[in-house]
């Protein structure tokens, strides 16, 4: 590693604070492997040899930095200095019971400090006094993996996942987000520990799968997950999608398979969090609606709705937050109204209800189909991509005309009960509806004063039949 990496006007600054107050100190971990790996790294993490929290109040007054954070139960400090975000943490050794991933903590040396962390790309540290400047403490050979590409625990893997059970999805995450491979003897302990997963926090295992998503490839994660075991324990309904069934010699796609191309097809087009992961539970409901038709083969009638419907749930076990859950929702229910438009004939009144429904999303929608097409024939592909096109063209000449994309009924609640002489309640609602099937079916334009004049015409019919 070159020390020039480090000769930054910040990391001499702690290093003669260091040597003032004849203390060790390293940068460590992620800024580390980052700096090897030729990336930016916004993780600044400092271990002590002695005490973390009052080191780092030393640096705190020597950078001038007024916001400084003392974490007392874990022995840790963070610094906010130019935007910058500097922890400091006193080298420790850790123990840990079978039911808990919370350690007991003892002071320790930095070798000791090293061998608990969780992979060796992550167990290297780089000295930061003047003595030793820039020089880097590698005991597992973290360097030699970076290289070859693995990821492989310090220590006995059996004891890295027994300790901390969060690390098994941490390895899947770095062997996804660096296109690397487990070490082989690292993967079989994950495996046999995978169970343990079921002490960590959903919380914890939702944000880990997060960054799962966010990789460059998802996919390579998911496979992970499916061949250690974890993908059943922490997704049941995503591995629920594998295998294929043959009738009469009909055979539908393994959706499994089909769902991580998708996600890979809309990770190569956005970085929408939330796109991918309704990638991941577009087809969800597939299992539980698959029907054999004799002579057609198979279909899976309803599954865009039950999908949406069984979101809930899902979306309440993975702590999910209420947006993303609507997101999902709305867009596991509408994903298949793109394809039956290319299929059926692009009428307008059929553009109308898919630019209402879809919103400001049908954008997003539209990216979700396309990534939909996973054929392995050319042709097909073609077509359907093609057809898409066409719907596309479709939206934008009825957007222009009608203004659906961020609809506003014309004529709001408050007139409706004003003129109408109504009370909040059914009667409204349905005034209003019937005013918006109007506009969907383009009986009447989309504008004020023309949906008013349909509401006097249609009110008293509505109100008889109330």
């Amino acid at each position: 590693m070159n020390k020039e990496h480090f000769s930054n006007t910040l990391f001499k600054t702690i290093g003669h604070v260091a040597d003032e107050n004849n203390v060790k100190v390293y940068v460590v971990g992620g800024y580390v492997r980052d700096v090897l790996l030729g990336k930016e790294s916004k993780d600044l993490d400092f271990v002590v040899v002695g005490d973390g929290p009052y080191f780092a109040k030393k640096v705190a007054r020597r950078l001038n930095a007024t916001q400084v954070t003392i974490y007392k139960k874990f022995g840790t400090a963070m610094i906010v200095c130019n935007d910058q975000v500097l922890e400091f943490v006193g080298a420790r050794a850790e123990s840990y019971r079978g039911d808990s991933r919370k350690p007991t903590v003892q002071s320790a040396d930095l070798m000791a400090d090293l061998s608990r962390r969780d992979f060796t790309i992550n167990a290297m540290a780089v000295a930061l006094n003047d003595a030793h400047f820039g020089e880097i403490i590698d005991p597992y050979d973290g360097q030699m993996d970076l290289q070859n590409k693995i990821i492989r625990t310090p220590l006995k893997p059996k004891k890295t996942f027994f300790d901390d059970p969060l690390r098994i999805m941490r390895a899947i995450r770095f062997a996804c987000q660096l296109q690397f491979e487990l070490n082989k003897t690292t993967k079989a302990g994950l495996k046999k520990e995978a169970a343990r997963l079921k002490i960590i926090s959903q919380e914890r295992i939702t944000d880990e799968l997060m960054k799962i998503l966010a990789s460059q490839k998802p996919s390579s994660g998911f496979h992970l997950m499916d061949e250690t075991g974890v993908l059943e324990i922490i997704l049941p309904e995503i591995a629920a999608l594998k295998g294929v069934e043959e009738m009469e010699g009909y055979r539908h796609k393994d959706v499994f398979y089909h769902t991580l191309k998708v996600i890979d097809n809309v990770a190569a087009v956005s970085d929408d969090l939330r796109l991918r992961f309704v990638a991941l539970y577009h087809d969800v409901a597939k299992p539980s609606t698959k029907q054999f038709k004799p002579g057609t083969g198979w279909t899976f009638h309803g599954h865009d709705d039950l999908g949406a419907r069984m979101m809930k749930s899902i979306g309440r076990r993975l702590r999910i937050s209420n947006g993303l859950l609507q997101y999902t929702q709305k867009m596991i229910r509408l994903h298949l109204r793109p394809i039956h438009l290319a299929e059926e004939g692009v009428t307008d009144s059929a553009i109308r209800r898919l630019l209402f429904f879809a919103g400001e999303d049908v954008d997003d929608l539209m990216v979700l189909c396309r990534a939909d097409i996973t054929s392995g024939n050319p042709q097909r592909v073609a077509k359907h991509l093609a057809n898409f096109d066409h719907v596309v063209e479709r939206m934008e000449e009825v957007e222009a005309k009608d203004q659906l994309r961020q609809f506003q009924p014309p004529v709001r609640g408050d007139e409706i009960m004003q003129t109408c002489g109504l009370q909040p309640g059914p009667m409204v609602g349905k005034i209003k509806k019937a005013i918006e099937e109007a506009i969907l079916e383009g009986d009447i334009p989309n504008e004020h004063d023309a949906a008013f004049e349909y509401m006097l015409k249609i009110k008293d019919d509505i109100l008889g039949e109330g």
